[in-house]
Parts: structure tokens; sequence; C-alpha cells
């Protein structure tokens, strides 16, 4: 899974990838070069392209915090306003910007410039469609929120001015209003019966419980502190580290103590006693509407449980037969527990495991080139998950960089309760949160040439997600899976994304339990019931985007199929790639016609 916003020089390979790519919708810089600066002399095209820079501008003075992430630097000492005025002014502005680009003659557009009319299309057609829900009044998810997002703000920021920690401060003591703003939105759900369910807010509060601040230079938020660059004169470095020790001391301690009360006081006592997002005011109509988000389909609940139900008979089948070839004595339960318990299985160390996952991603990095043959500049690096958050989070994750900041990506990799982190799904998951999956797709989203800035961080999540989950099948055909136990692994992730399609739709749509669900994925995989627990939890607070992973898979799996039957010898594994990711994160309809002009492309030869 890709941390952060949703809806937000490259290496070129040789040899026919390469050649396919610059046929493609949308890739070859050199042949869109003409084309744009002949559309852009048109009215249409002039029009379309102030409408991104409007828009692009509102976004940046609208979420500070994503501004800086962006590389905009004009509001570095200032907090998101999230108060519900600010919502509805948001919202008034989508449906201009919506207005504005439905008047624009798509007809009379090039190519490219049509792609990004759909794009940003699908970007405010969305946003508006989810905005009367007011999902703002239940800001935090199963292991994100507010309350984890400002320990980040500083993560990766050039700061090599005395004026950028003047600015980081303005933020440090901007913390309690933007708290009390989201409390605020908190009190009007527990009104509205639009809260995250009692039943999972324990876990929450245990992560806000040990977020509390005792000594400030221990906290995130003085990093920037510990280590300021020689730019800045000792004076100021002083005076800066005063000013920010107090902030987090005064200010920021404050916050989250006030957090602390309101959850434990209010908000628990307030929190809905159900779990399904068709149990809270208009949830049917919303849990609809986050199905057709995710999945980027139109697609009912049923379906996608059909679907669920469908996969998960399939790949038991597979996984029964690695409990033949290994010559296991015993049921399918009793595998699990045997996976789920024995020593060989884990790490004994958190630095074992952080080497265990940094190997495995080099041997991925030198097999890139006979899959790709197109590669990004921008590295990436193995850390484990912030011990603030790590008794709640998921086994890991990725962490894009900021733009222009001073890192590159980071692949999460959990070190908390250690035997409740199995090595035999390690390579699965590298392979999904690095590389091919959400390193490399986002790396080269980030490095895309001659495209408006949304499209630098526009994420669909049945893309992003679809390809991650598609990456971890691709290692098989990589031969990255070295022993039965680890191609278990990766069938137990499979299964895991398939039970989603399951126990989300089960839940929020079908009546099921939170027990019913636990015991769903605990008996279909090898996941340790410690993960079982905090991915149950995660689809409660998040309803419908676990629907992307398996959705996006398998949309991948037909194209290429179709790739592959329409092409015969033609078919190169790099050039369908390449047309794959050519775009950056793009909707599966979209998708969809890239790859079938890619086919015709290559068919014709060039």
């Amino acid at each position: 899974m890709k941390l952060g916003k949703a809806i937000g020089s490259q290496a070129l390979g040789r040899g026919r990838a390469a050649m396919m790519l610059a046929m493609i919708l949308g890739a070859g810089v050199a042949q869109l070069a003409p084309a744009r600066a002949a559309g852009q002399a048109g009215e249409p095209a002039a029009q379309l392209q102030q409408l991104f820079d409007d828009e692009w501008a509102a976004r940046m003075r609208e979420d500070p915090l994503f501004a800086t992430q962006s590389g905009v630097r004009d509001y570095d000492d200032r907090l998101p306003s999230v108060a519900p005025a600010d919502h509805d002014r948001r919202l008034s502005m989508d449906r201009e910007f919506q207005r504005r680009l439905r008047a624009i003659d798509r007809a009379r557009l090039d190519r490219e410039s049509q792609l990004n009319y759909d794009l940003f299309d699908f970007t405010l057609a969305h946003r508006i469609a989810l905005a009367p829900y007011r999902g703002w009044r239940s800001p935090m998810l199963s292991d994100e929120g507010f309350h984890v997002d400002v320990t980040r703000m500083a993560e990766g920021i050039l700061m090599p001015q005395a004026r950028d920690y003047d600015n980081y401060t303005a933020r440090l003591r901007a913390v309690p209003a933007y708290f009390d703003q989201n409390i605020a939105n908190m009190r009007q759900g527990a009104k509205d019966g639009f809260t995250l369910p009692a039943e999972i807010l324990p876990g929450i509060v245990a992560v806000i419980d040990g977020q509390q601040i005792s000594d400030p230079e221990k906290t995130p938020f003085y990093r920037p502190f510990a280590q300021m660059p020689d730019t800045i004169s000792a004076a100021d470095q002083a005076r800066l580290r005063a000013a920010g020790k107090a902030a987090i001391a005064n200010e920021v301690t404050g916050a989250y103590r006030q957090l602390r009360a309101f959850m434990h006081d209010t908000y628990l006592p307030a929190a809905r006693k159900t779990i399904a997002a068709t149990a809270m005011p208009d949830g049917k109509a919303y849990y609809a509407a986050l199905v057709r988000y995710f999945t980027n389909l139109d697609l009912t609940p049923e379906q996608v449980h059909q679907t669920g139900l469908n996969e998960v008979a399939r790949i038991r089948a597979e996984m029964d037969a690695i409990l033949k070839q290994v010559e296991f004595k015993g049921s399918f339960a009793q595998f699990l527990a045997f996976l789920r318990t024995d020593p060989q299985f884990y790490a004994q160390t958190p630095g074992a495991l952080l080497r265990e996952a940094s190997y495995m991603a080099k041997q991925v990095d030198g097999m890139l080139p006979a899959y790709f043959g197109k590669l990004p500049r921008l590295p990436y690096s193995v850390q484990p998950v912030p011990a603030e958050i790590a008794p709640n989070y998921t086994t890991g994750r990725y962490s894009p960089p900021p733009i222009g900041g001073t890192r590159g990506g980071e692949y999460w990799v959990n070190t908390y309760a250690l035997d409740k982190r199995p090595l035999y799904v390690l390579m699965a998951l590298t392979l999904h949160e690095a590389v091919p999956g959400h390193h490399l797709q986002g790396a080269l989203a980030r490095e895309l040439q001659n495209v408006p800035q949304f499209r630098l961080d526009l994420y669909p999540h049945a893309f992003g997600e679809g390809w991650g989950l598609y990456s971890e099948k691709l290692g098989k055909e990589m031969g990255l899976y070295k022993t039965p136990y680890e191609e278990f692994g990766r069938l137990t992730y499979e299964m895991w994304r398939a039970c989603r399609l399951v126990v989300d739709t089960g839940m929020h749509a079908k009546g099921w339990s939170r027990q019913q669900a636990l015991d769903y994925l605990a008996g279909n995989t090898a996941l340790s019931l410690h993960e079982v627990r905090t991915e149950t939890d995660r689809y409660i607070a998040w309803p419908g985007q676990a629907l992307a992973y398996k959705m996006g898979e398998l949309k991948i799996l037909e194209l290429r199929a179709r790739a592959k039957q329409e092409l015969g010898a033609k078919f190169d594994i790099r050039a369908f790639h390449d047309a794959v990711l050519a775009n950056g994160g793009v909707p599966l309809p979209i998708l969809e016609k890239q790859i079938d002009v890619y086919i015709a492309a290559a068919k014709g030869g060039g």
C-alpha cells in the first residue's frame, strides 16, 4: 500500500521495449513536444492549461502540507484549515473547476491533452461525488490520521535557511488549532452517527496514548532540530532549537493531551456500535460510491463479493497443492498453525528483518532490466515503521519522497512484534511495496515530463494497488520465490487480497460481524493473527479501499492476456510493462484504452 495522498531524467531501455514505449499513448516526449506546441495555440488547449494552473494553485493554498511535499514552499508556516466552511468552499471550487472543464471542447484537443482532460475529469468527478457524504467528520483511519500526518511534516524537506525553521516552528504552534478543528469535526460526526466503530477504537486510542509527550527532544517533531545545516549560524541554531523545543513542550504537547482526553472521555462513549458503512446515515449510497471510486469500475458490492468468493476458491486449490508438495501430514488449519508458530519462519531481531528485506530488494533491483525497458532515476531505501505508530500499523508500506526533497522513496517494514512478521511473506511484501511495485511505478510517475502537476501524484487506487499485487505475481515469473514456503507466502498474500473482496463487502454491505471477518481471514491465509486483527480493523475504518488491490490486479492480468493473444510472437514483456506505467496513475478504463493503443502500435510494427 502506498502511503500518502490518494486523489494525488529517466533511464531509457534499449531495443524493442524502448521503441514500443515511444509508440504508446502519451509516452514519447520527443513526439509529444510538437503536438503540444501546436495544440497550445488553440483556445481549448490554452483554457485547459489555465484550468490546471488555477486548480493547482488553489490546492496548494488549501493544503499547505501537500504544497510543501510538492515543492511549493509559499505556505510552509501553516497547516490546513479543515472547518466545515472550508470543505464547503472546496466543494464549490471543484464544481466550478468541473464546469470550466466541461465547457472546453475536448474534440479540439490533441491526444495528450485529451488524456490530461480525462484524468482531471476523473479526479474532480470523484471528489464531487464523495463530498456530500462529509467524510471529514471521521478524519482518522485505524493506522493513519491527522494526529500521525503532522509527525511527518518535515520529513525529507530541504531546510537550509533559518526562515525554514521559523516556518516549521510556526507550524508546530499551529498544531493546537488544527487539532481543535479536527476534534470539532469528530464531535459533529458523533452527533450525526458518523464515527469510527467503537469495536476498533481501543487500538487507535492506544496509539494516541503512546503519542503523549514527556520529552520534546525525543519526539519526531524535534528531529529537524537535532542536526541542522551549517548554512545556519550557531547563534541562529541555538535560537531556533529553543523556539522549536518550546513549541513542542507547550503547544504540541497540549494538543496531544487534549486529543487523548477527547478520545477517552467523549469519542469512545459516543462511537457507534455498528461496523458497517451502510449503517451510517446515507450509508448504502456512501458505500456504493466508495466501491465505484476504489475499483474504478461500475460494480455493485454484491458483484465484488462474488468475484472474491471465486478467487478464494481458485487460490485455495493452489495452496492445497503446496501442502502436497511439502508432504505436510495434517490439515490446512494445522499447516497455518505450523507457519504461524515455527521459529524458522521469523527473524530474531529488528536488524535481521530489515537486512533480509534489504537483501531481497537488491535482488529484485538487479533483475528489473529484463522486465522493464524504462527505469526511474529516483532511489529508495528500506526503513522500519516509526516506533510510535508500529503497534497498530500494517506489516509494510511505501512512503513516496517529497518532490525536490532530501530523500528517495522509503519501503517501510514493521519490526514491532517480530513473532508476527513471517519471513515467508517478505518477498511478496518487498515486490509490492518497493520494486517493481509502488516505488518503481510511483517514481516513474514523479519523473513524467511535460504533464500537468496534478498527474505527478495522481493515484487511482485500483491502478496503484492493482500494480502492486500484480508485481507480487510477477515475482514468480522472475524466479524470486525460492522455497515452497515462500510460494505459499505469495499465495497467502494473493488470498489475503481476494479475502478482502469478501470481508469488506461482507462487513459493509452484507451484515458480517467483525468476528466473522477475523475468522475468514485467519482461516484462509497464513497471515499472523496480529495482522489479521490490524487488517480487519483497517477495512472497517476505511470502507472500500481494500477492494482496489484484487480488482486492479485482475484488470492488469486481463490486459496482459489480451496483449499476448493479439501479438503472439511480437509480445514483449518489457514493452507491455512500459505501456502500463507510461502515463503514471490512471483509472482502469483509461488503462484499458492505453493498452489497446499499445497493441495496435505493436501490430503495425511502428
